[in-house]
């Protein structure tokens, strides 16, 4: 048996990440996801934590289409999916160029920037909800494929576009649920095919993978019963710490820190 399967510090680790990525699939926000693969980095590498993830992901994504079924807007789906399969496919053809730790620091610094506006709009009382733009959630979309392959953050830019749409918390964490199941679903073959997947991480996202639905269930009944004025001030909070964790760990990378 692999040493990761029978070390209890692996799991010290494993079960609390797998807790905070459940907790924000099921509404809660993306940063508790974010900190799931760093967490897991501490005791295994960034690309086989990242490979032990991404099937317990489909499960809790499964457990989410479940939670909110019957909440999504159709309109958001059509405009930013075919966006989302295209960053894949860029993702993919670019995996032995590009790196995890650039596609972290950008999408940090674009993040960081459109928490700041959102701040600014705050400080004028400017704050309006947006508009459908086809250009913008396909360019979003784009975005948010590439770096969820790439760097397993697709979050923020997926939230540069949707978030400002101001829907209710049920309709927007719904469609978000269907947006990420449908961009998971999409990278297991280019995983598969990049030799992402072997018995070991398999069998340690196997034993990880009872977690995952009730750590999803905890997060959904939170999201529930929380009013607007709380929800997108929570998420918007999350974006500012998503994009300072993303700074983080792109100049950490990058300058070896």
């Amino acid at each position: 048996m692999a040493p990761i399967l029978t070390d209890p510090i692996f799991y010290l680790a494993a079960i609390p990440a797998v807790i905070l990525v459940g907790l924000s699939k099921g509404g809660l926000g993306g940063a508790m996801a974010l900190i799931g693969v760093p967490l897991m980095a501490l005791v295994v590498s960034p690309v086989q934590a990242a490979a032990i993830l991404l099937p317990i992901l489909i499960v809790m994504d499964m457990v989410s289409l479940w939670a909110w079924r019957g909440f999504h807007d159709r309109r958001v789906l059509a405009i930013m999916l075919p966006g989302a399969m295209l960053g894949i496919g860029i993702g993919w053809l670019t995996a032995a160029v590009v790196t995890a730790d650039h596609v972290r620091l950008i999408v940090g610094i674009v993040t960081l920037l459109f928490f700041l506006r959102w701040v600014a709009d705050k400080l004028r009382k400017s704050e309006q909800a947006a508009g459908h733009s086809p250009a913008k959630g396909l360019f979003w979309g784009t975005v948010s494929g590439f770096t969820s392959f790439v760097a397993h953050a697709g979050g923020p830019p997926y939230q540069v576009y949707a978030l400002p749409l101001k829907q209710d918390p049920k309709l927007y964490t719904g469609t978000s649920v269907i947006f990420f199941a449908i961009v998971n679903a999409a990278k297991l073959v280019p995983y598969f095919a990049l030799g992402q997947f072997d018995a070991t991480n398999l069998t340690a996202s196997l034993m990880l993978v009872p977690v995952a639905p009730l750590a999803t269930l905890a997060g959904a009944w939170v999201v529930r019963r929380m009013r607007p004025e709380i929800f997108y001030p929570l998420m918007y909070a999350m974006i500012f710490v998503v994009s300072l964790k993303l700074i983080y760990d792109g100049v950490a990378g990058l300058w070896g820190l």
